[in-house]
C-alpha cells in the first residue's frame, strides 16, 4: 500500500504544479486575453504550445489518481459518512471558493485592465450581462478553474451508486483501457457531430463537453486499477515503456498538428482548411488526443513508481497541501502578475518566474494558514 500511496501522491503534487505552469502560462497568451485574471502586454506564442501539450495529460491524470483512491474510500465508509466526508472536503470548499476567490478574481481583472470596479452582485459567476461580449470575464464571470471540484464530486456519486450495484462484470484492467479508448473516441466524436463542443455554463457545473465522459472514464479506470492492483508487480517492463513512449511520440505529433489546424480555422472561419476533411480530420484528432492522454498517462505513472517512490517531510508537506494549493493558485498568480505587468524582462523568463512565485506563494499561504488553525 505504501509503493502505491508514495509515488501516486507525489506525482498528484506534480500535476499540481504543472496546473499552475499552465495558468500562469495564460497570463502571457493571446487565446484568453479578455478573460484570464491579468493579461500581460507582452506575449509569446511558444508558451501556447506548452499549454497545448500540458492541458493533453494534466487533468486526466489528476482524475485517474483520484478514482484510484476512490475504492478505500467507499469501502471504509457508509454512504451518509461517505457523502458526508465528500460534502466536507470537495462541496464545501467549493462553495466558499465561489463566494471568495471568483469576486477577488473580478477585482483584479478589472483592476490590472484599468477598468472602473462594478455593482457588488456582478462578481458571482452567476451573474451574466445581456447584450455584451461573453468573451469578458467581467461580463459573463464563471466558476473558472474552480470547475475540477463539483465535477470530481459528481463522479464520486457516480462511482459510489455503481459500486452499490451487484453487477460482476469481470472487466480486466487492459479491458477496461481498451473500452476507455473506444468508449471516449465515441463520445467526443458524438459531441463533435452535434456541434456541442466548448464550455457548459451553469450555477453548479462547469465543465469542457467533449472531455466530461473522458474524464469519467480515467476515473473509473484509476478506481479498476486499484481494484485489480495493477501496481502490485515489482518488475518494469521496460519494452512496454519504450512502446509507450514511441505510441506517445507519434499520437501528440499528429495531435499537435490536427489541433493547430482546427483552431486556425476557428480564429479564421474563411480559412476552413483540412489535412483530409473535416470529418476524418476530427477523427484523427480525438483518437491521437485520447491515445497521447492514455500514453501520457503510463509514462507518467510509470515514472514516478520506479523514482519517486518514496517520501520525506517536504514531500509529504507538499502532498498534504496540494489539493488547497489547487484552490487558491489562481488568485497568487494574480497577485504575482500583477507585480510583474510592468517588468522588463524577456516574456518566457517572466512565465518560469510567475510559474514557481506563485506555486510557492500558494504552498506557503495554505502552510501558514494551516499552522494558524491549529
Amino acid at each position: 500500500m505504501n509503493q502505491r500511496i508514495y509515488f501516486l501522491d507525489n506525482l498528484r503534487t506534480f500535476m499540481v504544479f504543472l496546473v499552475v505552469v499552465i495558468h500562469a502560462g495564460l497570463v502571457y497568451e493571446l487565446v484568453l486575453d479578455g478573460f484570464w485574471i491579468v493579461s500581460d502586454p507582452a506575449k509569446n506564442d511558444f508558451i501556447g504550445l506548452v499549454r497545448l501539450v500540458l492541458d493533453v495529460f494534466v487533468m486526466f491524470t489528476i482524475f485517474f489518481i483520484s478514482g484510484f483512491f476512490m475504492p478505500n474510500s467507499v469501502q471504509r465508509k457508509s454512504p451518509v459518512e461517505f457523502l458526508i466526508s465528500k460534502f466536507k472536503r470537495i462541496l464545501l470548499p467549493w462553495l466558499i471558493a465561489v463566494l471568495t476567490l471568483i469576486p477577488i478574481y473580478k477585482m483584479i481583472f478589472l483592476f490590472s485592465r484599468e477598468m472602473p470596479q462594478e455593482e457588488w452582485f456582478s462578481y458571482f459567476h452567476w451573474f451574466n450581462k445581456t447584450g455584451v461580449s461573453p468573451e469578458l470575464f467581467s461580463d459573463n464571470p464563471v466558476q473558472n478553474w474552480l470547475w475540477f471540484l463539483p465535477v470530481l464530486f459528481l463522479f464520486q456519486l457516480a462511482y459510489l451508486g455503481l459500486s452499490k450495484i451487484k453487477i460482476n462484470l469481470n472487466v480486466s484492467f487492459k479491458m477496461g483501457v481498451i473500452l476507455t479508448i473506444i468508449l471516449s473516441l465515441v463520445y467526443s466524436m458524438t459531441i463533435s457531430e452535434m456541434d456541442l463542443t466548448g464550455w457548459h455554463h451553469s450555477l453548479l457545473l462547469h465543465f469542457q463537453r467533449e472531455r466530461f465522459l473522458i474524464y469519467f472514464f480515467v476515473f473509473l479506470m484509476g478506481a479498476l486499477a486499484h481494484e485489480q492492483n495493477v501496481f502490485a508487480f515489482e518488475n518494469r517492463n521496460k519494452k512496454q515503456v519504450i512502446i509507450l513512449n514511441v505510441v506517445l511520440s507519434f499520437a501528440l505529433t499528429i495531435y499537435i498538428v490536427t489541433a493547430l489546424n482546427l483552431f486556425f480555422n476557428i480564429i479564421d472561419p474563411e480559412r476552413e482548411f483540412y489535412i483530409v476533411s473535416k470529418f476524418v480530420d476530427r477523427v484523427t484528432f480525438y483518437s491521437s488526443l485520447i491515445l497521447s492522454m492514455l500514453s501520457f498517462l503510463y509514462v507518467l505513472v510509470d515514472f514516478f513508481r520506479f523514482n519517486f517512490n518514496k517520501t520525506n517531510r517536504l514531500m509529504t508537506e507538499m502532498n498534504r497541501n496540494s489539493y488547497y494549493v489547487y484552490i487558491i493558485h489562481v488568485i497568487v498568480i494574480g497577485i504575482f502578475a500583477l507585480g510583474l505587468l510592468h517588468v522588463t524582462l524577456p516574456v518566457f523568463v517572466k512565465f518560469i518566474i510567475l510559474s514557481i512565485l506563485s506555486f510557492i506563494g500558494s504552498h506557503a499561504i495554505v502552510f501558514g494558514c494551516k499552522k494558524m488553525l491549529k
